[in-house]
């Protein structure tokens, strides 16, 4: 979802990588399909259960591990050769108050469904955390990012069942939510999104896909390079349409 990248800043040089963008752009198309199939659900113009299948539910972890995976390999090009403090900042910041405005909107709109911690708060802890591995052996993230994958199943069931952890690993008791991707297990993908990025860094390979774009590319990545204004606006967009099409067509 974030990109302080897609500069190519762990070659040395700043460029774009447009297969990077296209991916997001990607990702922001599954999405938009999963909260159309939700909406339509919800509103009950189609089966109420459609979106809680295991097609849709998997569709639903693809897509979000697909977000982070991205967003670690864009922390790793942005900062791999340095921590370039002022822009992490300035994308934390915006990624913490967009997160906060999804936690408020959802608890007014949602009820006890609000959104404590989701796609956005993950993506910025995982950006945090990720800066612990930036000098560490791609090996040493990558076991990582195993261990971040099964520690849910490792875990003592109520151990981490205080509301105080909803950020770390799901656990019995939680309430429902709209939108909920705690550390564990999601740091996996973004933790392997960083061991792409190094692997990615040492073969050449993002130098070579920055210098791939064409005019199709830049048509085919602009969803991607305003991925956090798309996510924003998209689900309101889509709700208010489907609940026009319910209410005075259907």
């Amino acid at each position: 979802m974030t990109h302080a990248s897609d500069v190519n800043a762990a070659n040395g040089a700043i460029h774009r990588i447009p297969a990077l963008d296209i991916a997001r752009s990607v990702a922001l198309l599954a999405m938009v399909v999963f909260h159309l199939t939700y909406d339509l659900a919800l509103f009950r113009l189609i089966d109420p259960d459609t979106a809680f299948t295991p097609f849709w539910a998997l569709f639903a972890r693809m897509t979000a591990g697909s977000f982070l995976f991205l967003a670690g390999v864009s922390l790793w090009l942005a900062h791999g050769r340095g921590i370039r403090w002022p822009s992490f900042l300035r994308r934390l910041a915006i990624l913490a108050a967009a997160a906060i405005a999804v936690s408020l909107g959802t608890r007014f709109g949602m009820g006890e469904a609000w959104v404590r911690f989701g796609i956005l708060h993950s993506i910025a802890a995982c950006s945090v955390l990720g800066l612990l591995f930036l000098r560490l052996p791609a090996a040493v993230t990558a076991a990582a990012a195993i261990a971040a994958f099964f520690a849910p199943g490792w875990i003592a069931p109520g151990t981490f069942s205080h509301p105080a952890w909803v950020w770390l690993v799901q656990a019995e008791g939680r309430p429902g939510m709209v939108d909920y991707v705690p550390l564990l297990p999601w740091a996996a993908p973004f933790l392997a999104g960083m061991v792409l990025g190094r692997i990615g860094t040492a073969s050449g390979l993002w130098r070579s896909l920055a210098r791939a774009e064409t005019p199709l590319t830049r048509r085919l990545s602009w969803p991607g390079r305003h991925s956090l204004a798309i996510y924003l606006v998209h689900q309101p967009v889509l709700i208010g349409l489907v609940w026009a099409w319910a209410r005075f067509v259907a």
